[in-house]
């Protein structure tokens, strides 16, 4: 199994709709895929099911690792993918940093037992507390960015955070940032790209940029990733692009 952490420095970038369509991605060319919503607000539940605060999940596993992983993973109606909710013990207390690695490790370990190929987890905002330790129990990170100019303030802030990081998982690999909410027709949004590229190592901008779109609303009333909309197509296409780009990452850094 390969474990994949999406996580930002700040809220409001677009992380838990590239989770979920990327995992959707994922799922439609037969991978087992597992989303698991590991922000405590509880985001890729409230845009996928309406009943996700009466779903155990995952802080539920956290509070208690006595619990068997398999019913807390809700299938969909594409068989190969499942959903996690936060969970009902979501107000779980956060602690500090590395205070649930352990935890969050035999998470990974048991979700790898039940014969998942691909796990997405959508974490808070923030690279520390629990979402710092997904991060630092994971096999890879993504990095959704809004493309606007002040965004590229946080640059520094999360280079620093992921150096932290890897000092407790050296083996983490980081897939990239994946601009979000790009709007073509704003230059300042465009050249975003740009101004990463000279601030960022080489290779960490995705190419695969995701836009900003209506559908992403009309998709999350209907509790659907987008590329279940008729209308969908077009968008889906570069999510499935996405998942092309971030596997011949993963390829890469396996061989």
């Amino acid at each position: 199994m390969t474990s994949i952490a999406v996580s930002s420095q700040k809220g409001g970038v677009g992380k838990t709709t590239l989770s979920i369509n990327l995992a959707h991605a994922f799922a439609r060319v037969g991978v087992r895929t597992l989303l698991v919503d590991a922000d405590p607000q509880g985001s890729v539940g409230h845009s996928l099911t309406r009943q996700s605060r009466l779903l155990s999940g995952f802080y539920d596993f956290l509070l208690d690792p006595s619990l068997p992983l398999e019913p807390l993973m809700v299938a969909t109606r594409l068989p190969t993918f499942s959903l996690m909710a936060a969970g009902r013990a979501s107000e779980y207390d956060v602690g500090g940093n590395g205070s649930h690695l352990a935890r969050v490790r035999a998470f990974l370990r048991g979700v790898a037992a039940s014969g998942i190929q691909i796990c997405l987890i959508d974490t808070a905002a923030g690279l520390f507390g629990i979402s710092g330790d997904v991060v630092a129990a994971c096999d890879a990170i993504l990095i959704p960015q809004q493309a606007e100019p002040l965004g590229i303030r946080s640059v520094p802030k999360l280079l620093e955070e992921l150096d932290r990081l890897r000092i407790t998982n050296p083996r983490l690999n980081v897939l990239g940032v994946c601009l979000s909410m790009v709007q073509a027709d704003l230059p300042e949004s465009r050249g975003v790209a740009a101004a990463l590229r000279q601030v960022l190592p080489p290779g960490w901008v995705c190419e695969t940029q995701i836009p900003r779109d209506a559908l992403f609303v009309r998709a999350s009333a209907r509790g659907l990733p987008i590329g279940a909309l008729e209308e969908g197509a077009a968008v889906q296409a570069l999510f499935d692009a996405l998942r092309d780009e971030l596997a011949a990452k993963l390829s890469h850094h396996a061989g």
